[in-house]
């Protein structure tokens, strides 16, 4: 990040210039600008708000967004400051139904985080300023104008003075009202969602059921779908999904409400609630909305400025961080000449067909929408028979952890031959392999986000030097052989998911395989380049 910028103004005036401007500085937007000044670029973060929330808000990161943050170098102090949430147990009409498993494997984060969202925030904050400069906090973005080769945003600052920024790109990330979205005319295509609100408050319960700091709790009653998930604290996040009565209803529950609706949905008379301090206590209705495109020329949208659905498992804050760590690597290889432009246009295309998912899942997410009488029953006999289900609980463990969700119809995704499950645009397991010492590693350990990973899969009886890497990458063009780093591993024997001997993988640097091949193939790799790098 060098020195501040500057020229000369349409009305002679001076001009601050910057590489990037990004709007709002919420989860998505940090993450953002911390993906970003990682590579160097001189980013201007602003904020109309006069600092970070000191709401709690959101209150879960799962294991891909974790696995997000870590290559952003901020996982380790969100783990340390969250709570590792390992089980949860679901509950009908007050009957146990039995217990799960949230843990996955390949990934150095088996488990989702609960921790809150303005802890969240200002630990990504504590990030950003240890690469520059801090949030422009209280400065509003009050008009933008995007030309051919970049863009201007006009501020206004605490003081009310207005100033206008030059950039290359500007990035929206202002929440459901962006400004950006709105100068830009795209369509925020969708409809609100009726009959359905959300109540929750933070609260130290005194009631018969466990208080387990690991664990989640489901409980369905009709017409209520009320999670119980663990706090830092010590406290637990009473969360609930019911029927909407009084749609004018605007005022957050008051402790007896929520104390009310949690005795309804556990069956226990008896709980009482002592509210945390200082209290969270929220009442909220939903729009499920998308934006038509993610992209207008220099300017782009993330978070919930580019989508908003319910908060039905938790993924909202989720969605804006993977599309912040999707758009950090691509934004920067664009603008520093590494790759064409037309990678930005993958952006939009794959993080509109995420949310899209995302989206379709959580409308038929059964167990946390309220259910009325005929899903109620329902519920009560297949309940136990479904969570003793292994598929179920895989089936569910994936779409939760959003390791299910891939990118195989993007652009970016190439597969011109290979075996396995594991296909171009899926994430890349930390499986573990051998190098060529015999030394046992994990994929993830290979991989950076400051580069793309060649990983050619051997049979075993190959040679190279220690550290598994290749000093003559198979049929890639000499002159992108600094974009990336081949690494020559060999499957371990027996292990769940490995990859077969012979394949070629491409790794992104968001781990997302770009392009899977067969070792043999000379062509493939050079093609691919030759199509997104410069």
């Amino acid at each position: 990040m060098g020195a501040k910028r500057w020229r000369r103004g349409g009305r002679g005036g001076v001009v601050e210039v910057r590489d990037v401007v990004v709007v709002g500085a919420g989860p998505t937007g940090l993450a953002l600008a911390i993906a970003l000044r990682r590579y160097g670029l001189d980013v201007l973060v602003v904020e109309k708000e006069p600092s970070t929330k000191r709401e709690a808000r959101a209150c879960v990161i799962w294991q891909r967004a974790l696995e997000a943050l870590r290559d952003l170098g901020c996982a380790e102090d969100l783990v340390r400051a969250g709570v590792v949430v390992r089980r949860g147990s679901f509950r009908v009409r007050g009957r146990l139904c039995g217990e799960y498993d949230l843990a996955m494997p390949g990934t150095a984060f088996p488990c989702p985080l609960a921790i809150e969202q303005d802890t969240t925030e200002r630990l990504l904050r504590g990030r950003l300023r240890a690469l520059g400069e801090d949030v422009g906090w209280g400065t509003e973005a009050v008009a933008v104008r995007v030309g051919a080769d970049g863009a201007e945003a006009d501020l206004r600052g605490p003081d009310g003075r207005g100033r206008t920024v030059a950039c290359r790109w500007i990035v929206g990330c202002e929440g459901a009202h962006s400004v950006v979205r709105k100068t830009l005319g795209i369509p925020f295509e969708g409809e609100r969602r009726t009959g359905l609100q959300a109540v929750q408050i933070n609260a130290k319960p005194d009631w018969r059921f466990p208080l387990d700091r690991d664990l989640t709790q489901i409980f369905i009653q009709r017409g209520v779908s009320l999670i119980v998930s663990p706090l830092p604290g010590g406290a637990s996040r009473f969360f609930a999904f019911r029927d909407d009565p009084a749609p004018r209803s605007e005022e957050p529950p008051g402790v007896e409400e929520m104390r009310a609706l949690v005795a309804r949905a556990t069956g226990d008379p008896d709980v009482r609630l002592v509210p945390t301090d200082p209290p969270w206590i929220n009442r909220a209705r939903f729009h499920d909305r998308l934006a038509a495109s993610l992209r207008h020329g220099a300017a782009l949208l993330a978070g919930d400025s580019a989508h908003l659905w319910a908060p039905i498992g938790g993924h909202g804050l989720n969605a804006g961080l993977c599309a912040a760590h999707n758009l950090g690597w691509k934004l920067a290889a664009v603008h520093q000449g590494r790759c064409r432009e037309e990678l930005l246009d993958t952006y939009s295309d794959e993080q509109r067909r995420t949310a899209a998912g995302v989206m379709w899942d959580m409308r038929h997410n059964i167990i946390e929408l309220p259910p009325g009488p005929l899903t109620l029953a329902a519920l009560s006999l297949a309940a136990p028979v479904v969570i003793g289900s292994r598929w179920a609980e895989r089936r569910t463990r994936l779409m939760m952890s959003d390791f299910a969700r891939h990118h195989r119809p993007s652009a970016l995704s190439a597969d011109t031959a290979g075996r396995g499950p594991l296909r171009a645009g899926d994430r890349l397991p930390d499986l573990a392999v051998r190098d060529h010492d015999g030394r046992r590693r994990r994929l993830h350990e290979l991989l950076s986000y400051r580069r793309w990973t060649l990983l050619v899969f051997e049979g075993g009886d190959e040679s190279g030097d220690g550290e598994g890497r290749s000093a003559e990458p198979p049929g890639l063009p000499e002159r992108y052989r600094a974009a990336f780093e081949v690494f020559r591993v060999r499957p371990e024997a027996g292990a769940a998911g490995a990859v077969p001997a012979g394949t070629l993988l491409l790794v992104r640097p968001d781990g997302y395989v770009g392009l899977r091949a067969a070792v043999g193939d000379r062509r493939a790799p050079a093609a691919y380049l030759e199509r997104w790098f410069v």
